[in-house]
C-alpha cells in the first residue's frame, strides 16, 4: 500500500495516533476507550483509524510480543532473488505463518525479512526450503547475536 505523503492529518487523527501508538486499550470495546480518552464517539474514532489505514498512515494494529521470551527462535535473512521473480518470492516469504513483512533493497541481496518459528529445527527446515525456490540465487540466515530493541513514539 503506497503512502500519500502530502495527507492532512485533522486533529482528531493526530490525537487517535498519539494514544495508539502507547495506549491502546485493552478493553472489550477497544474503539469505545479509545474514543473516551481521544474526547470524541466510538465511530468517529474507528473512522479515523479506518481512513488512517486506507491512506497508508497506519499499517497495522496488533499486538507486539516478545517473541524470544515466548520461547521463538527468529533470524533476519537477506535472500537473493534473480529480478524476474522477486515478486513472486515475495509473496511466497510473506505467506509463511513466522513472516509479518519483508523489504525489497537496492543489493544483491535484495529481499530481506525477519523469520520466527517455534523450534530452530522449524527454522532450519523453512530456510531450506527457500532456497530451493525456483529464482532463490542464495539467502544469509543472520541471527541476532545481541538484540538492541528501541521504542519508537512519533509525537503528531
Amino acid at each position: 500500500m503506497a503512502v500519500e505523503r502530502e495527507y492532512e492529518l485533522s486533529p482528531l487523527d493526530r490525537i487517535i495516533l498519539n494514544l495508539i501508538q502507547k495506549e491502546f486499550p485493552l478493553h472489550h470495546r477497544p474503539f469505545q476507550a479509545l474514543a473516551e480518552l481521544a474526547g470524541c464517539t466510538e465511530e468517529e474514532a474507528l473512522e479515523s483509524v479506518k481512513a488512517l489505514r486506507e491512506k497508508g498512515i497506519i499499517r497495522r494494529v496488533g499486538a507486539v510480543f516478545d517473541s524470544q521470551k515466548l520461547g521463538f527462535v527468529s533470524t533476519l535473512v537477506a535472500l537473493q532473488a534473480v529480478p524476474e521473480k522477486l515478486e513472486e518470492i515475495a509473496v511466497r516469504v510473506s505467506a509463511l505463518a513466522g513472516v509479518t513483512h519483508n523489504y525489497q533493497r537496492d543489493h544483491a541481496f535484495n529481499l530481506w525479512f525477519t523469520l520466527t518459528c517455534q523450534t530452530q529445527e522449524e527454522l532450519f527446515r523453512t530456510l531450506a526450503e527457500m532456497e530451493t525456490l525456483p529464482g532463490v540465487v542464495k539467502l544469509r540466515s543472520l541471527p541476532a547475536l545481541r538484540l538492541f530493541k528501541i521504542g519508537v513514539y512519533f509525537k503528531l
